[in-house]
């Protein structure tokens, strides 16, 4: 044990080291946001990229963006937030002064060729939007627009203009930046439309306003518009949606428990009465109900990687009720994905060993090989291929190879090691399992079931209602990872997953009773299978929302299917322990309030 304590240690502090120098930004670096007049205040181009694609981003500089002579291509140093954000920061075109005034100021001059405007043209025609940040102050605007010409009963005709002078409307308090928007001059554009070189003269203009709003809450602005148009819509969706999910949990909680008192009291009499009357329903399988279920390995497997995910959810919700993901913290989540994921590696080892021991399971290696598989192989599988795509496209979306290189460091130095020795806890510490019946030598023969008690039709009954706990919210969530709005409610979201949790429960408990009760003592699988199916029904939303979403190309189209499948298997694997876990508390609880023979 001393040994697992020295290697504990050593895992602790590599990822703190990794966590110090790589993830943690430097939030003493508002401290130097105080200008005076005529100051330098820093401006980066970020990113480039089709408005419904946010997946599809290239760096500013691949359009042939003029380059004025006073600016030097100078890349910020990222963070790995920023780097798996996709950001990659470069000098902006602009100088925005502090308190200096700009009118029609001159940007530069430059001859388009065919190919320029044909590379714009293209652009514009996908709806290309443009990412700055000024003193860590996020700015959007689109690079033009498309117009319709001349249309006939066969043929559309459009036009192509490109912006070429910008309104910068920038507030100030005192020595500070508070707030920057951009606005494009629809009067003043350049026609793309035909292949031909265009002579380009592109302008902007800086108004500096000032403003009562303190830099401290110079953020909120992004939190205010991060809600729905109508807030009281989207409150009483969801208070709808709560009431009816409730509503009918408490109608089959009421005819469950009603049922179960029945149950009691019937086989009570039964017990008192005469012995060799033949026994029927769930008591009747009491020698095979706790018999264990085949595949052991895989099946501990999974209830381990489903317990790391949900700590890691639990964690991450944690996280986002204190403030941390605050709007524009660019690559937060991402960075505290990667570190809790990395952290609760020993929760999966620890819960997949002991659960494997409890089920009589010999080889403890295959089974932490499994649990380090099961959920990060098809993950790390489809980064691989998502990361070659996105290589091929030459987006910002693909990851160096020395951000690579960290990852695969913290996983080898970091999450394997936690990964073992959760195994050797457990391992060292393992108990029987306690089943409250004795298991039969021979299990009983399963009697012929209903077409609608077959495994399919059960998981589609017990994964449609906790689907409906949540869908309201989801588009929001979709919203906010798949399009350009941001989402900050995560109380509200907090409660939606309480809710999600509570009727997945509750309903693979009432799933798993009435297949008991049908004299159908393979429960095991089952009960983790219906307590996942939610993830199904997610992923079949997605369809749904993509179709209606506008997003389109190869490279946006894998990035959301692969990462949405990634992330519906995350969820079918958590609620399927969850599922698992209450019924397996269920099951105990009934078989212990009667006397088994």
């Amino acid at each position: 044990m001393k040994k697992v304590h020295v290697i504990l240690s050593i895992c602790m502090l590599i990822l703190l080291i990794i966590f110090r120098i790589f993830i943690i930004q430097d939030y003493n670096a508002f401290d130097d946001h105080f200008y005076k007049q005529g100051d330098h205040v820093p401006l980066f181009a970020n990113k480039i990229g089709p408005f419904h694609n946010p997946s599809e981003s290239y760096r500013y500089y691949d359009l042939p963006f003029c380059i004025p002579d006073h600016v030097k291509l100078e890349e910020k140093k990222e963070d790995l937030g920023e780097v798996l954000n996709g950001d990659q920061l470069v000098s902006g075109p602009y100088e925005l002064d502090f308190l200096v005034d700009k009118y029609s100021e001159m940007l530069c001059r430059k001859k388009l060729t065919k190919d320029e405007v044909a590379q714009f043209r293209r652009a514009v025609d996908k709806d290309y939007y443009f990412e700055m940040y000024y003193d860590e102050l996020p700015v959007w605007g689109l690079i033009g627009r498309v117009e319709n010409r001349e249309e006939t009963e066969d043929t559309k005709y459009y036009k192509y203009f490109l912006y070429k002078h910008i309104h910068f409307d920038i507030h100030y308090n005192m020595d500070r930046v508070i707030e920057i928007t951009a606005r494009m001059d629809p009067y003043s554009v350049l026609d793309l439309t035909e292949d031909r070189e265009v002579d380009a003269e592109f302008t902007y203009t800086a108004k500096w306003k000032g403003t009562d709003i303190l830099f401290e809450n110079r953020m909120d602005k992004f939190m205010q518009t991060s809600l729905p148009h109508i807030l009281e819509i989207h409150w009483f969706s969801i208070i709808n949606s709560c009431v009816t999910v409730l509503l009918l949990t408490g109608f089959l909680a009421t005819i469950l428990m009603r049922v179960l008192k029945n149950d009691f009291i019937k086989y009570a009499h039964d017990e008192e009465a005469v012995n060799d009357q033949e026994e029927t329903g769930w008591k009747y399988i009491h020698g095979d109900v706790f018999r264990f279920p085949k595949h052991k390995s895989l099946f501990a497997a999974a209830l381990g990687c489903g317990s790391q995910l949900f700590t890691l959810t639990i964690f991450i919700f944690l996280m986002a009720l204190v403030g941390v993901f605050y709007p524009y913290n660019r690559g937060a989540l991402f960075t505290a994905l990667l570190v809790i994921y990395a952290l609760t590696s020993g929760v999966a080892g620890y819960t997949s060993t002991s659960f494997y021991c409890q089920l009589e399971g010999t080889n403890w290696v295959k089974n932490l090989v499994w649990t380090g598989c099961l959920f990060f192989g098809p993950l790390a599988l489809t980064f691989c291929f998502l990361n070659s795509v996105a290589v091929s496209y030459s987006s910002t979306a693909a990851l160096p190879f020395s951000t690579i290189m960290l990852i695969v460091l913290m996983l080898t130095l970091v999450t394997s090691p936690l990964l073992v020795l959760g195994g050797i806890a457990a391992k060292n510490s393992r108990t029987g399992f306690q089943a409250p019946c004795r298991t039969t030598k021979y299990p009983r023969e399963i009697p012929v079931l209903l077409w609608y008690r077959s495994i399919i039709p059960q998981m589609a009954m017990t994964g449609f209602l906790p689907f409906s706990a949540i869908y309201v919210e989801l588009y929001y969530i979709f919203e906010s990872v798949w399009g350009q709005k941001i989402y900050t409610i995560y109380s509200m979201l907090f409660i939606v997953f309480l809710l999600l949790l509570i009727v997945t429960a509750f309903v693979t408990v009432a799933s798993t009773y009435f297949q008991l009760a049908a004299e159908d003592h393979k429960w095991w699988w089952r009960s983790f299978l219906c307590g996942g199916s939610t993830g199904l029904f997610i992923f079949t939303y997605c369809l749904y929302y993509y179709a209606r979403s506008g997003m389109s190309g190869f490279m946006q189209t894998s990035f959301f299917f692969g990462y949405m499948a990634c992330i519906c298997y995350g969820f079918f694997l958590m609620l399927g322990t969850i599922g698992f876990r209450a019924s397996l508390l269920f099951v105990r609880h009934i078989y212990r309030s009667i006397k088994c023979e």
